[in-house]
């Protein structure tokens, strides 16, 4: 089912807007469901992604709980981290 969305504009801002989509080939109406559909999509990947961290969050305190998880210090952690960007950058070098 679709849903009409309604807003204000001063005149000017609604011509000049027309001018706009029209030199682009489209509708004003076309220009404004378009940018609706792209926040709709922004919003979907923001969705998956906060519930993809949760997930990782979630998995993390069960591993802690269950005593399973592996603590690393500062130092051997930074290293690792410099070694695997090193590895991205020789790689993207390719």
């Amino acid at each position: 089912m679709d849903t009409r969305i309604q807003f204000r504009v001063d005149e000017e801002t609604k011509r000049l807007a027309q001018l706009m989509a029209e030199s682009q080939g489209r509708t004003l109406s076309d220009a404004c469901r378009e940018l609706t559909e792209e926040l709709a999509e922004q919003q979907r990947k923001v969705m998956i992604h906060d519930q993809w961290l949760t997930e990782q969050v979630n998995e993390a305190f069960s591993k802690l709980e269950s005593g399973l998880s592996e603590f690393v210090i500062h130092e051997d952690a930074s290293l690792d981290m410099e070694a695997r960007k090193m590895k991205i950058r020789n790689e993207a070098k390719k």
